[in-house]
């Protein structure tokens, strides 16, 4: 089974970057591409602040940080990916630009054998496995935001994943990031959100019905069950955006009334709320 040395990311967001930085302190080299040169800019500051984070907190020696940065290029076309073993796609959850994502990637990656892999947190692997003439390399693999931080990964194979396929992203995955992997079914939602939105959506019910406050509803959850964050704080750390992007593919493929969005976090959304990436959420962030 040929090691994973040449990694790509489409995206260079938020969890772009985490995974572009990971793959590049576990050795590989990394190509991340952005369409949007900005983005581009800002991704690289962000990966060189959290590996400047990681020095000053000594979890990283200044001579690995030089290295990690050495092992990153930016690119702005979809041909930088054409020598990759692995590309990684991070754009937003929105079906039809994850769709073109992949056709887009598919038709740029030369190797045969290569993986294209999926951070979606939601979208059946099925469906973006189909944009692709190699649907038995394609799968999921979900990270977690900060990537840099939380260990798990979500390794989602669809029907026509190949075992190989799954075995050298699991063995990626483990031996060279460091990360716990757990297999999800190809399911909207996973095991992880599966589980979580519908808690969250909960706790903007609650907000929205005014049982209580949003102090008290994150405060009962923190103090009382020993959660490290309230479900309110969670979804502005999330993005109000993605949890209701999330939502409705949840609710798209259960058809369960509590999977849908309430109408308070549509509003939000639709008012540019999106939490801690816009600065204004359920919570304030100056």
């Amino acid at each position: 089974m040929t090691s994973i040395e040449r990694v790509g990311v489409l995206g260079a967001g938020l969890m772009g970057s985490g995974i572009a930085e990971v793959c590049a302190r576990a050795g590989s080299d990394v190509v991340v591409v952005e369409m949007n040169p900005d983005a581009a800019a800002a991704g690289l500051a962000r990966i060189t602040a959290s590996l400047e984070r990681a020095v000053n907190s000594g979890k990283l020696d200044a001579g690995d940080r030089a290295a990690a940065l050495a092992r990153i290029r930016m690119g702005t076309e979809f041909e930088a990916f054409a020598d990759r073993q692995l590309v990684i796609e991070a754009v937003p959850e929105v079906p039809g630009l994850k769709d073109e994502a992949f056709r887009r990637i598919d038709a740029a990656v030369r190797d045969p054998e290569a993986i294209l892999a999926s951070n979606t947190s939601s979208i059946p692997i099925s469906r973006i496995a189909s944009a692709t003439s190699r649907p038995e390399h394609v799968l999921g693999m979900h990270f977690f935001n900060p990537v840099p931080v939380l260990k798990l990964v979500e390794l989602v194979p669809s029907l026509r994943t190949s075992a190989q396929a799954v075995e050298r992203i699991r063995d990626y995955a483990t031996a060279a990031l460091g990360k716990k992997v757990i297999t999800a079914p190809d399911r909207a939602g996973f095991v992880v959100n599966a589980l979580l939105v519908p808690y969250m959506l909960s706790a903007i019910r609650m907000l929205e019905a005014g049982f209580a406050t949003a102090e008290d509803i994150d405060t009962g959850m923190v103090e009382g069950c020993a959660h490290p964050m309230g479900p309110l704080r969670l979804t502005d750390l999330v993005g109000l955006d993605t949890t209701l992007h999330v939502a409705n593919s949840l609710y798209a493929e259960f058809k369960e009334p509590h999977l849908a969005p309430p109408a308070l976090l549509m509003r939000m959304v639709e008012s540019g709320l999106l939490g801690r990436k816009s600065g204004l959420g359920f919570y304030n962030y100056p």
